[in-house]
């Protein structure tokens, strides 16, 4: 874990976004001791976003298929997926 004073991102910018760029972790800044801001590399960020809008969606699939919910079948969605595939493949060709 990485923990700087606050005055290092204004002193040391560079110095910090090299760290949350080479390591992909974020960078803890404290204030008189006391945790302040989180600083991250863009990249970790989008990453770290975009694993908890899975998981997010992941819970609400499971959470649906506990409480009873009916889904589809492999071969419901892979005849819907055909019925996509060749709605596009239609228009296409009449372009």
């Amino acid at each position: 874990m990485n923990i700087k004073p606050s005055a290092a991102i204004r002193n040391n910018y560079n110095e910090i976004a090299a760290v949350c760029k080479t390591s992909g972790e974020p960078v803890y800044l404290t204030k008189n001791g006391e945790g302040d801001l989180v600083v991250m590399d863009i990249q970790a960020f989008s990453r770290r976003e975009k694993m908890l809008k899975l998981r997010e969606d992941l819970l609400a699939v499971e959470e649906g298929r506990v409480n009873g919910r009916i889904g589809h079948s492999i071969d419901e969605l892979d005849a819907h997926l055909t019925g996509i595939v060749d709605e596009v493949e239609k228009k296409s060709r009449a372009i």
